[in-house]
């Protein structure tokens, strides 16, 4: 993932969390928390299904709409690009098993 357009997109939606929710869907999505967990989920599914299907295109449509999604969770709840940066270098080289133990997942 291209570090800059993330932060670029999410200065983006930055600016547009402070425009009318009638005017700006992202604005309308943070003032809308339950429907942004609504649409997280749905892309999520659809993600899933065009995995499954092995639908590259779809996957690639699908991937875009999380991503979007996810970063106006960010914004919303304010949380900086960095942070998420710093968290995958702190797993960086850590096992997915390791990490999950240590979170008490199975």
């Amino acid at each position: 993932m291209n570090e800059l357009i993330i932060k670029e997109l999410f200065q983006v939606l930055e600016e547009r969390k402070k425009t009318n929710e009638n005017v700006s869907y992202t604005s309308h999505l943070i003032k809308n928390p339950e429907f942004l967990a609504k649409k997280i989920g749905e892309e999520s599914s659809e993600l899933i299904i065009d995995f499954i299907k092995l639908n590259k295109e779809g996957i690639i449509k699908e991937s875009t709409d999380l991503i979007y999604h996810m970063l106006v969770i960010w914004v919303s709840t304010g949380i900086k690009p960095e942070e998420i940066w710093n968290e995958l270098r702190n797993r960086k080289f850590k096992s997915g098993f390791e990490e999950k133990k240590n979170r008490g997942l199975k």
